[in-house]
């Protein structure tokens, strides 16, 4: 019993004595601090889009002052440091800074305070300094980079691809590079024009640490919105048609949607069981379909934020692989009948009617079609809103199924009028891309694709398609005979 006795006082005594009860702890700025500007100061403090002169992307520009010449963090001051008289929340509830949004809780007030206090001290390890990426510093590529989204601008004059950290604009008119867009996303998933042709959006992130929602003009090359969204990369951006909000899947399993002037959130729904891979909005801007790795197509109402239901059949197995890939198929909500073969006319239901959204038993005011796909390559249509009740085992809601395309489906989306759509595939190292006939189902495999392919997006004048993958290499086909008409690698020169 002594011996024990004398072990335990030894192990007791073997332990460094812990600090003073009311000395705060040690706050590190890699671990504690840097995650609070990434998610709520980054998106209007960084090189693109430096609000008041201040950036606050690396440790060194917190050291130095904004428009106003006060210096933002002064190590071992906090009283004298702008940045803490900003996030401070005033007697009315509210802070000066994240600006147009809710303050920071006390928690990280706290740690950004003490921090500072204890000396602003920047413990970043050297494997995590990243080289500094802005218009500045483009990004240097020693390799063309995936291309993971393509979207031509709706006047058809300009090709945007990703890049690394930058969103590369070409100028259809020869494919010269146009313009660089470089922000803090490491990544860059997915880009859209807005339906009014004025605005750029893209979502993207960083792995592991913050997602972001941006909005460019891409005619002056300015940043208009960047708003941090999560602790992931977000996904499939979408614009609703009056070109006001922006939809995007996340990591987190949730579809949201935020203002597209502001960056405010108007949308979330949590009903996915995956990750968010894709979103598209209904012809009159009231519904959000959303696909993801669950396996479903699930329906949310965007005025209330409900979720409505599952497009596709809930019985287990009836898709054999997640969703990735959705996109609405254009028509005009006047017409009185849609084609949905060679052989069979629809006449469109009584709820084409106008009926406010909120009214009980209301009905969607028009009738849309959606096609999705994703690892069973197998494209499907179908229509967004239910009009028979759901019975265990049904998949009611599907119009059609097309031919399988080799490996799973990334991008798919429609040609203006709706007659065709465009799907890419990647399976072993190689890719495929293709053009259906959405109401036939007949194919044209485009020739000379040369790796996996990730994007795709037609030519306003639906004459040509855009895709691109794995090796950076855009391919440019035909789209009537799946001819390949031009190709050139997305590699900005040094």
């Amino acid at each position: 019993m002594r011996i024990r006795y004398a072990l335990f006082a030894l192990a007791v005594t073997s332990f460094p004595v812990s600090a003073r009860a009311d000395e705060p702890a040690k706050v590190s700025y890699f671990k504690d601090v840097r995650p609070i500007f990434q998610q709520h100061c980054n998106g209007c403090h960084q090189p693109a889009k430096p609000l008041g002169g201040y950036v606050m992307t690396t440790h060194a520009d917190l050291l130095k002052p904004g428009d106003r010449g006060k210096v933002g963090v002064v190590a071992g001051k906090p009283a004298a440091s702008h940045l803490v008289e900003q996030i401070k929340v005033l007697d009315n509830g509210k802070a000066e800074m994240p600006k147009g949004r809710d303050p920071l809780n006390p928690i990280q007030i706290k740690l950004i305070t003490d921090w500072i206090a204890q000396g602003a001290v920047d413990d970043t390890p050297a494997s995590a300094r990243a080289v500094v990426v802005d218009a500045l510093n483009p990004p240097k590529y020693s390799a063309p980079p995936v291309v993971t989204g393509l979207a031509f601008s709706p006047d058809g004059k300009a090709l945007a691809t990703t890049g690394y950290h930058e969103i590369l604009v070409y100028d259809t008119d020869g494919y010269a590079l146009k313009a660089r867009l470089i922000g803090i996303s490491e990544r860059v998933q997915s880009i859209a024009y807005s339906p009014d042709g004025k605005k750029l959006a893209a979502v993207g992130g960083a792995p592991g640490r913050f997602g972001e929602v941006q909005v460019w003009n891409p005619e002056s090359e300015k940043l208009l919105v960047s708003a941090p969204v999560t602790f992931d990369t977000l996904y499939g951006v979408s614009w609703s048609p009056d070109s006001k909000a922006l939809a995007f899947g996340c990591s987190d399993n949730t579809v949201r949607a935020v203002d597209a002037t502001s960056g405010k959130q108007i949308l979330q729904m949590g009903t996915h069981s995956d990750w968010v891979l894709g979103t598209v909005f209904s012809q009159d801007g009231l519904h959000l379909v959303s696909v993801g790795r669950d396996m479903s197509m699930k329906l949310t109402e965007v005025p209330t934020q409900r979720f409505v239901d599952n497009v596709t059949s809930i019985t287990p197995g009836a898709l054999k692989g997640g969703l990735m890939a959705v996109d609405r198929r254009p028509m005009n909500s006047s017409a009185k009948v849609r084609l949905w073969s060679t052989a069979h006319t629809l006449t469109l239901p009584k709820r084409m009617q106008k009926v406010p959204v909120d009214t009980p038993g209301a009905k969607p005011n028009v009738y849309d079609e959606i096609i999705a796909a994703g690892s069973d390559g197998r494209p499907r249509l179908y229509k967004m809103h239910r009009e028979v009740k759901r019975e265990i085992g049904d998949d009611s809601n599907k119009v059609r199924e097309y031919e399988a395309m080799p490996g799973r489906i990334s991008t798919l989306a429609f040609n203006s009028e709706g007659t065709k759509f465009a799907a890419v595939s990647s399976l072993d190292g190689k890719g495929e891309v293709r053009v259906y006939d959405a109401n036939t189902g007949s194919k044209i495999v485009c020739e000379n694709v040369t790796g996996p392919v990730y994007a795709v997006a037609w030519h306003p004048g639906g004459a040509v398609i855009a895709s691109a993958g794995f090796d950076g290499t855009v391919w440019l086909h035909n789209a009537a005979t799946g001819k390949l008409l031009q190709s050139f690698v997305v590699l900005p020169k040094k």
